[in-house]
């Protein structure tokens, strides 16, 4: 198993949205994979909302409800990216 300081940050919360880590040397696990699938699932989304964005914002008529789940939208995909990109970078930090 790994040293506590290489746990890889899982790409979702807990249940009290406390983060999860796995504790793992495999890779290529299903638990590793899955974490891989999920984290490239959000930065997908994330970036295709960011790519509707300006659509909304751009729309002087939008009513305040659309531009709050827009801004909600963004909140939540920006902590996604900021979790996946935290991840990345402790792995990168660690020798194999």
């Amino acid at each position: 198993m790994t040293a506590q300081h290489e746990l890889r940050l899982l790409p979702w919360a807990g249940p009290e949205g406390k983060p999860c880590y796995l504790d793992t040397d495999d890779r290529e696990g299903y638990m590793s994979r899955l974490a891989d699938h999920i984290e490239a699932v959000q930065l997908g989304m994330a970036s295709e909302l960011l790519g509707q964005a300006p659509q909304v914002l751009d729309d002087e008529t939008a009513d305040p409800e659309k531009l709050r789940l827009l801004a909600a939208q963004l909140a939540g995909a920006l902590r996604d990216v900021l979790r996946v990109a935290t991840s990345r970078g402790h792995r990168l930090a660690t020798p194999e």
